[in-house]
Protein backbone atom coordinates (compact mmCIF):
# COMPACT_ATOMS: atom_id res chain seq x y z
CA UNK A 1 0.00 0.00 0.00
CA UNK A 2 3.30 2.40 1.09
CA UNK A 3 4.66 1.47 -2.51
CA UNK A 4 1.60 2.95 -4.30
CA UNK A 5 1.06 6.04 -1.88
CA UNK A 6 4.91 6.69 -3.11
CA UNK A 7 4.31 6.43 -6.71
CA UNK A 8 1.02 8.55 -6.75
CA UNK A 9 2.85 11.24 -4.72
CA UNK A 10 5.32 11.16 -7.67
CA UNK A 11 2.72 11.43 -10.46
CA UNK A 12 0.64 14.11 -8.69
CA UNK A 13 3.99 15.92 -8.38
CA UNK A 14 5.33 15.44 -11.74
CA UNK A 15 2.06 16.49 -13.23
CA UNK A 16 2.79 19.98 -12.71
CA UNK A 17 3.33 22.70 -9.73
CA UNK A 18 3.63 22.49 -6.38
CA UNK A 19 1.25 20.65 -3.82
CA UNK A 20 1.20 21.30 -0.24
CA UNK A 21 1.56 18.93 2.38
CA UNK A 22 -2.52 18.95 3.55
CA UNK A 23 -3.24 18.79 -0.41
CA UNK A 24 -1.13 15.84 -0.74
CA UNK A 25 -3.24 14.22 2.47
CA UNK A 26 -6.39 15.19 1.40
CA UNK A 27 -6.02 13.41 -2.25
CA UNK A 28 -4.61 10.19 -0.70
CA UNK A 29 -6.53 10.21 2.23
CA UNK A 30 -3.67 10.14 4.83
CA UNK A 31 -2.86 12.17 7.47
CA UNK A 32 0.08 15.13 6.67
CA UNK A 33 2.06 13.16 8.87
CA UNK A 34 2.29 10.51 6.91
CA UNK A 35 3.46 12.50 3.97
CA UNK A 36 6.00 14.13 5.49
CA UNK A 37 7.32 10.60 6.47
CA UNK A 38 6.87 9.76 2.51
CA UNK A 39 8.67 12.42 1.04
CA UNK A 40 11.57 12.11 3.07
CA UNK A 41 11.30 8.09 2.20
CA UNK A 42 11.26 9.72 -1.81
CA UNK A 43 14.54 12.01 -1.10
CA UNK A 44 16.53 9.13 0.70
CA UNK A 45 15.73 6.79 -2.65
CA UNK A 46 16.54 9.72 -5.13
CA UNK A 47 13.54 11.08 -6.09
CA UNK A 48 14.39 14.99 -6.75
CA UNK A 49 11.32 16.13 -4.76
CA UNK A 50 12.29 19.65 -2.21
CA UNK A 51 9.89 22.30 -0.62
CA UNK A 52 9.15 25.73 -1.36
CA UNK A 53 9.09 27.89 1.68
CA UNK A 54 6.10 30.65 1.57
CA UNK A 55 2.86 31.07 0.74
CA UNK A 56 2.52 30.13 -2.72
CA UNK A 57 5.34 27.25 -1.08
CA UNK A 58 5.06 23.17 -1.29
CA UNK A 59 6.20 19.88 -2.36
CA UNK A 60 7.79 20.24 -6.04
CA UNK A 61 10.12 18.18 -8.11
CA UNK A 62 13.00 19.16 -9.66
CA UNK A 63 12.49 20.93 -13.42
CA UNK A 64 12.94 18.47 -15.73
CA UNK A 65 12.65 15.18 -13.27
CA UNK A 66 10.32 12.50 -15.46
CA UNK A 67 9.65 9.20 -14.14
CA UNK A 68 8.51 6.55 -16.28
CA UNK A 69 5.80 5.05 -14.01
CA UNK A 70 3.63 6.17 -17.01
CA UNK A 71 2.76 2.56 -18.00
CA UNK A 72 -0.83 1.42 -17.39
CA UNK A 73 -1.67 -1.98 -15.55
CA UNK A 74 -4.00 -3.67 -17.44
CA UNK A 75 -6.41 -2.92 -14.55
CA UNK A 76 -6.10 0.84 -14.33
CA UNK A 77 -6.59 0.53 -18.21
CA UNK A 78 -9.99 -0.98 -17.74
CA UNK A 79 -10.63 1.23 -14.73
CA UNK A 80 -9.71 4.04 -16.93
CA UNK A 81 -13.01 3.36 -18.82
CA UNK A 82 -15.35 4.01 -16.22
CA UNK A 83 -13.14 7.37 -15.55
CA UNK A 84 -16.93 9.34 -15.87
CA UNK A 85 -18.41 7.08 -12.75
CA UNK A 86 -16.00 7.49 -9.82
CA UNK A 87 -19.03 6.00 -7.63
CA UNK A 88 -19.42 3.13 -9.57
CA UNK A 89 -15.84 2.36 -10.10
CA UNK A 90 -15.42 2.90 -6.48
CA UNK A 91 -18.31 0.26 -5.66
CA UNK A 92 -17.06 -2.04 -7.76
CA UNK A 93 -13.99 -2.23 -6.21
CA UNK A 94 -11.64 -0.12 -8.82
CA UNK A 95 -11.55 3.02 -6.93
CA UNK A 96 -8.17 2.75 -6.09
CA UNK A 97 -6.58 1.74 -9.85
CA UNK A 98 -8.49 4.28 -11.20
CA UNK A 99 -7.39 6.84 -9.56
CA UNK A 100 -4.10 5.58 -10.14
CA UNK A 101 -4.49 5.65 -14.29
CA UNK A 102 -5.75 8.70 -14.08
CA UNK A 103 -2.51 9.89 -12.95
CA UNK A 104 -0.29 8.45 -15.06
CA UNK A 105 -2.47 9.82 -17.81
CA UNK A 106 -2.41 12.92 -16.41
CA UNK A 107 1.64 12.64 -16.29
CA UNK A 108 2.25 11.40 -19.34
CA UNK A 109 0.14 14.44 -21.07
CA UNK A 110 1.67 17.75 -22.01
CA UNK A 111 1.05 20.77 -19.93
CA UNK A 112 -1.76 21.96 -21.97
CA UNK A 113 -3.49 18.97 -22.40
CA UNK A 114 -2.90 18.65 -18.80
CA UNK A 115 -5.01 22.13 -18.19
CA UNK A 116 -7.65 20.92 -20.75
CA UNK A 117 -8.53 17.55 -18.70
CA UNK A 118 -8.39 19.55 -15.28
CA UNK A 119 -10.74 22.55 -16.73
CA UNK A 120 -13.29 19.65 -18.01
CA UNK A 121 -13.47 18.07 -14.57
CA UNK A 122 -14.01 21.27 -13.66
CA UNK A 123 -17.17 21.77 -15.50
CA UNK A 124 -18.87 18.05 -15.96
CA UNK A 125 -19.39 15.11 -13.17
CA UNK A 126 -21.92 13.04 -14.37
CA UNK A 127 -24.20 11.58 -10.97
CA UNK A 128 -25.40 8.24 -12.45
CA UNK A 129 -27.85 7.33 -8.86
CA UNK A 130 -31.04 8.92 -8.81
CA UNK A 131 -32.14 11.17 -5.55
CA UNK A 132 -32.85 9.90 -2.39
CA UNK A 133 -30.94 6.40 -2.99
CA UNK A 134 -29.31 4.77 -0.29
CA UNK A 135 -25.52 5.15 -1.32
CA UNK A 136 -23.95 1.88 -0.21
CA UNK A 137 -23.33 -0.52 -3.06
CA UNK A 138 -24.27 -4.06 -2.65
CA UNK A 139 -22.66 -6.50 -0.70
CA UNK A 140 -20.87 -8.86 -3.05
CA UNK A 141 -20.71 -6.04 -5.84
CA UNK A 142 -17.19 -5.90 -6.03
CA UNK A 143 -16.45 -10.06 -6.11
CA UNK A 144 -19.07 -9.72 -9.18
CA UNK A 145 -17.31 -7.35 -10.79
CA UNK A 146 -14.36 -9.34 -10.14
CA UNK A 147 -15.57 -12.29 -11.98
CA UNK A 148 -17.20 -10.00 -14.53
CA UNK A 149 -13.36 -8.94 -15.25
CA UNK A 150 -11.71 -12.73 -15.27
CA UNK A 151 -14.60 -14.29 -17.03
CA UNK A 152 -15.01 -16.63 -13.91
CA UNK A 153 -18.47 -18.81 -13.73
CA UNK A 154 -20.03 -17.90 -10.52
CA UNK A 155 -22.72 -19.87 -8.32
CA UNK A 156 -25.40 -17.92 -7.14
CA UNK A 157 -28.32 -17.59 -3.95
CA UNK A 158 -30.85 -15.68 -5.09
CA UNK A 159 -34.05 -14.41 -3.94
CA UNK A 160 -36.51 -14.61 -6.00
CA UNK A 161 -40.56 -14.03 -5.91
CA UNK A 162 -41.05 -18.15 -5.09
CA UNK A 163 -37.78 -18.50 -2.53
CA UNK A 164 -34.24 -18.78 -2.68
CA UNK A 165 -32.82 -20.75 -5.60
CA UNK A 166 -28.82 -21.90 -6.33
CA UNK A 167 -27.85 -20.72 -10.17
CA UNK A 168 -24.90 -21.59 -12.01
CA UNK A 169 -23.92 -18.19 -13.99
CA UNK A 170 -21.83 -16.95 -16.08
CA UNK A 171 -21.26 -13.32 -15.90
CA UNK A 172 -20.98 -10.85 -18.96
CA UNK A 173 -21.79 -8.01 -17.50
CA UNK A 174 -22.89 -5.51 -15.25
CA UNK A 175 -25.33 -2.55 -15.68
CA UNK A 176 -26.30 0.36 -13.34
CA UNK A 177 -29.89 1.56 -13.63
CA UNK A 178 -31.43 4.28 -11.49
CA UNK A 179 -29.14 3.58 -8.91
CA UNK A 180 -29.88 -0.62 -9.16
CA UNK A 181 -27.01 -2.83 -10.21
CA UNK A 182 -27.79 -5.65 -12.25
CA UNK A 183 -26.04 -8.95 -13.37
CA UNK A 184 -26.22 -9.99 -16.92
CA UNK A 185 -25.34 -13.76 -16.80
CA UNK A 186 -25.91 -16.58 -19.01
CA UNK A 187 -27.62 -19.75 -18.02
CA UNK A 188 -28.78 -22.75 -19.46
CA UNK A 189 -31.44 -20.98 -20.60
CA UNK A 190 -29.95 -18.09 -22.34
CA UNK A 191 -28.91 -14.70 -20.87
CA UNK A 192 -30.68 -13.19 -17.89
CA UNK A 193 -30.89 -10.47 -15.71
CA UNK A 194 -30.20 -10.39 -11.83
CA UNK A 195 -30.52 -7.76 -9.54
CA UNK A 196 -27.65 -7.56 -7.38
CA UNK A 197 -29.63 -6.82 -4.11
CA UNK A 198 -31.28 -10.04 -4.16
CA UNK A 199 -27.90 -12.53 -4.22
CA UNK A 200 -28.01 -13.65 -0.98
CA UNK A 201 -24.28 -15.21 -1.29
CA UNK A 202 -21.56 -15.75 -4.27
CA UNK A 203 -19.14 -17.87 -4.59
CA UNK A 204 -16.57 -17.36 -7.22
CA UNK A 205 -15.08 -20.46 -9.21
CA UNK A 206 -11.82 -21.11 -10.71
CA UNK A 207 -13.64 -22.18 -13.65
CA UNK A 208 -13.36 -19.62 -16.51
CA UNK A 209 -16.40 -19.37 -19.56
CA UNK A 210 -16.10 -18.78 -23.01
CA UNK A 211 -16.95 -14.88 -23.88
CA UNK A 212 -19.12 -15.04 -26.97
CA UNK A 213 -17.10 -11.47 -27.86
CA UNK A 214 -20.60 -10.91 -30.71
CA UNK A 215 -22.24 -9.88 -27.50
CA UNK A 216 -22.88 -6.60 -27.17
CA UNK A 217 -23.94 -5.76 -23.67
CA UNK A 218 -25.37 -2.04 -24.07
CA UNK A 219 -27.24 -3.78 -27.19
CA UNK A 220 -28.72 -6.86 -25.24
CA UNK A 221 -29.53 -4.24 -22.23
CA UNK A 222 -31.62 -1.95 -24.19
CA UNK A 223 -33.68 -4.41 -25.56
CA UNK A 224 -34.18 -6.13 -22.43
CA UNK A 225 -35.48 -2.85 -21.08
CA UNK A 226 -37.69 -1.73 -23.46
CA UNK A 227 -39.45 -5.56 -23.47
CA UNK A 228 -39.52 -5.12 -19.93
CA UNK A 229 -41.31 -1.93 -20.08
CA UNK A 230 -43.86 -2.70 -22.89
CA UNK A 231 -44.67 -6.36 -20.79
CA UNK A 232 -44.98 -4.57 -17.68
CA UNK A 233 -48.12 -2.53 -19.33
CA UNK A 234 -50.89 -4.84 -19.53
CA UNK A 235 -53.48 -2.63 -19.47
CA UNK A 236 -55.04 0.75 -20.74
CA UNK A 237 -57.18 3.18 -18.84
CA UNK A 238 -58.88 6.57 -19.88
CA UNK A 239 -57.84 9.99 -18.15
CA UNK A 240 -58.69 13.35 -18.94
CA UNK A 241 -56.08 15.99 -18.03
CA UNK A 242 -56.19 19.80 -17.41
CA UNK A 243 -53.03 21.65 -18.43
CA UNK A 244 -51.28 21.01 -15.87
CA UNK A 245 -51.96 17.03 -15.67
CA UNK A 246 -50.34 16.88 -19.64
CA UNK A 247 -47.05 18.62 -18.32
CA UNK A 248 -46.84 16.44 -14.54
CA UNK A 249 -48.06 13.58 -16.37
CA UNK A 250 -44.07 12.47 -16.79
CA UNK A 251 -43.63 12.74 -13.24
CA UNK A 252 -46.62 10.60 -12.16
CA UNK A 253 -46.21 7.12 -14.50
CA UNK A 254 -43.45 5.70 -16.62
CA UNK A 255 -41.70 7.50 -19.47
CA UNK A 256 -42.45 4.96 -22.17
CA UNK A 257 -46.66 5.07 -21.02
CA UNK A 258 -46.07 8.69 -20.93
CA UNK A 259 -45.33 8.80 -24.50
CA UNK A 260 -47.83 6.36 -25.83
CA UNK A 261 -50.37 8.27 -23.95
CA UNK A 262 -49.30 11.59 -24.96
CA UNK A 263 -48.29 10.78 -28.46
CA UNK A 264 -51.78 9.47 -29.45
CA UNK A 265 -53.74 12.35 -27.81
CA UNK A 266 -56.13 13.57 -29.31
CA UNK A 267 -56.67 17.95 -29.78
CA UNK A 268 -57.92 19.58 -26.71
CA UNK A 269 -61.52 20.08 -25.66
CA UNK A 270 -63.40 23.66 -24.68
CA UNK A 271 -61.71 23.58 -21.50
CA UNK A 272 -58.50 22.80 -22.37
CA UNK A 273 -58.42 19.62 -20.97
CA UNK A 274 -57.18 16.27 -23.44
CA UNK A 275 -58.25 12.47 -22.93
CA UNK A 276 -55.71 10.20 -23.52
CA UNK A 277 -55.16 6.07 -23.20
CA UNK A 278 -52.84 5.52 -20.71
CA UNK A 279 -51.24 2.49 -20.65
CA UNK A 280 -50.80 1.02 -17.41
CA UNK A 281 -49.49 -2.14 -15.25
CA UNK A 282 -52.61 -2.50 -13.30
CA UNK A 283 -55.73 -0.48 -11.84
CA UNK A 284 -53.83 -0.60 -8.12
CA UNK A 285 -50.84 0.84 -9.70
CA UNK A 286 -53.02 3.26 -12.42
CA UNK A 287 -54.70 4.04 -8.98
CA UNK A 288 -51.29 5.14 -7.01
CA UNK A 289 -49.68 6.86 -10.11
CA UNK A 290 -52.93 8.99 -10.81
CA UNK A 291 -53.05 9.95 -7.08
CA UNK A 292 -50.25 11.79 -7.82
CA UNK A 293 -52.16 14.56 -10.22
CA UNK A 294 -54.94 15.05 -7.77
CA UNK A 295 -57.69 17.37 -9.15
CA UNK A 296 -55.80 17.70 -12.59
CA UNK A 297 -56.64 14.13 -13.85
CA UNK A 298 -60.31 12.37 -14.42
CA UNK A 299 -60.35 8.85 -14.74
CA UNK A 300 -63.07 7.94 -17.29
CA UNK A 301 -62.56 3.99 -17.31
CA UNK A 302 -62.28 1.87 -16.25
CA UNK A 303 -65.49 2.01 -13.79
CA UNK A 304 -63.30 -0.01 -11.05
CA UNK A 305 -60.50 2.61 -10.96
CA UNK A 306 -63.08 5.69 -11.08
CA UNK A 307 -64.48 4.60 -8.18
CA UNK A 308 -61.37 4.04 -6.23
CA UNK A 309 -60.11 7.68 -6.86
CA UNK A 310 -63.66 9.03 -6.39
CA UNK A 311 -63.38 7.51 -3.02
CA UNK A 312 -60.12 8.86 -2.05
CA UNK A 313 -61.11 12.34 -3.00
CA UNK A 314 -63.71 12.10 -0.66
CA UNK A 315 -61.35 10.91 2.14
CA UNK A 316 -59.55 13.81 1.42
CA UNK A 317 -62.08 16.26 1.70
CA UNK A 318 -63.26 14.87 4.81
CA UNK A 319 -60.08 15.27 6.48
CA UNK A 320 -60.10 18.88 5.93
CA UNK A 321 -63.75 19.77 6.26
CA UNK A 322 -63.05 18.49 10.14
Amino acid sequence: MRVSRLISIVLLLQSGGSRTAAELAAQLEVSERTIYRDVLALSAAGVPVYAEQGRAGGYRLLDGYRTRLNGLSPAEAEALFLSGLPGPARDMGLGEALATAQLKVAAALPGPLREASARARQRFHLDAPGWFRDAEPPPGLAELARAVWEDRIVTLIYGGRKGDVRRSVEPVGLVLKNAVWYLVGRAESGPRTYRVDRIRDCDVGEERFERDEAFDLAEFWARRAAEFERAMLRETVTVRLSPHGVRMLRFAVEAVACRAALGDAGPPGADGWVTVALPVESVPVAYTQLLALGPDAEVVAPVELRALLADAAERTAALYRR
